[in-house]
């Protein structure tokens, strides 16, 4: 079935939809996103989706070219129009495309944004087989930009991380810097010992992820510590539990690091526990 897609201001099928090779995004990277989940027909944790997208164009001193009661109307009616019951809604805002190919920055103001949205379908997105099997990564060195707060679509050594993973017979990778892991090509990581989750602290050095905010809240409300500070991957290694967040992903065991099994190498009882909890809440407060 051929998709209706959002480009722009106008609703159009996938193939119809076209934007300019002077796209700074094309050109540049010039650009940001964000992921929603769908589960039920409804959006998980859209605000929190809707406040970084706004905080990340304003870092980037581009101009958001919808209001966030827009945007959810936008995500609404994709939703409808490809009667999405579970899967994710892809949000793009580039600088636009001012002209010819120019380092300078145009002036956001006499500019029009390109903005695109597109779903894709996931059934069983929330009943998924790697939440029960648990992920397989391995370390590998951090080599992004020093802007990694910023949702861009700067995502090459992300999928080359990926992609170090699937040649390595893995899931995925945890990116270290100076001795300490950062964060996944697409995911926020945490280690549990004990009844303590650890996780690397916001900052410029990773995502400010939305799934990660709410599962550390619903952390601290079952009874949980929560340690936000650096940590190495021996210390990972060592743990009880590790487990990664995202918008696709929400809550993930990872049962095992390069070549060290994480505890017993199977998913952990509280990682479990986390995902449904975090699944459960989210659904009560979809939109």
């Amino acid at each position: 079935m051929t998709r209706t897609v959002y480009l722009n201001g106008e609703y159009l099928p996938e193939h119809e939809a076209k934007v300019s090779i002077f796209d700074r995004a094309f050109l540049m990277a010039d650009g940001v996103y964000e992921v929603t989940s769908v589960l039920g027909g409804k959006l998980i944790d859209f605000p929190g989706h809707a406040a970084r997208l706004d905080r990340s164009l304003t870092e980037l001193g581009m101009r958001n070219p919808v209001s966030t009661d827009e945007l959810l109307e936008i995500h609404r009616e994709l939703v409808r129009a490809n009667d999405l019951d579970e899967g994710l809604i892809y949000l793009q805002i580039t600088r636009g495309a001012p002209g010819d190919r120019d380092f300078v920055f145009p002036d956001p103001e006499t500019t029009e944004p390109t903005i695109v949205l597109f779903t894709q379908s996931k059934p069983g997105l929330a009943d998924s087989p790697s939440a029960k099997k648990g992920l397989h990564v391995i370390s590998i060195a951090d080599e992004r930009w020093g802007r990694r707060d910023i949702k861009t679509v700067q995502l090459l050594y992300p999928s080359m991380g990926k992609m170090m993973a699937k040649k390595a017979g893995a899931d995925d990778a945890w990116m270290v810097q100076d001795g300490f892991v950062t964060e996944g090509t697409s995911n926020n990581a945490y280690f549990i010992k004990g009844n303590r989750i650890v996780t690397r602290p916001r900052s410029y050095d990773i995502l400010h992820g939305i799934t990660r905010a709410a599962v550390l809240r619903f952390a601290a409300e079952a009874q949980m510590e929560v340690e936000e500070r650096p940590f190495t991957v021996d210390e990972a290694k060592q743990a009880d539990e590790a487990f990664i967040t995202s918008a696709s992903a929400f809550v993930t065991p990872v049962v095992r690091i390069d070549d060290t099994p994480v505890g017993d190498g199977t998913p952990g009882p509280k990682a479990l526990r986390l995902r449904e909890i975090y699944l459960e809440e989210s659904l009560k407060a979809a939109i």
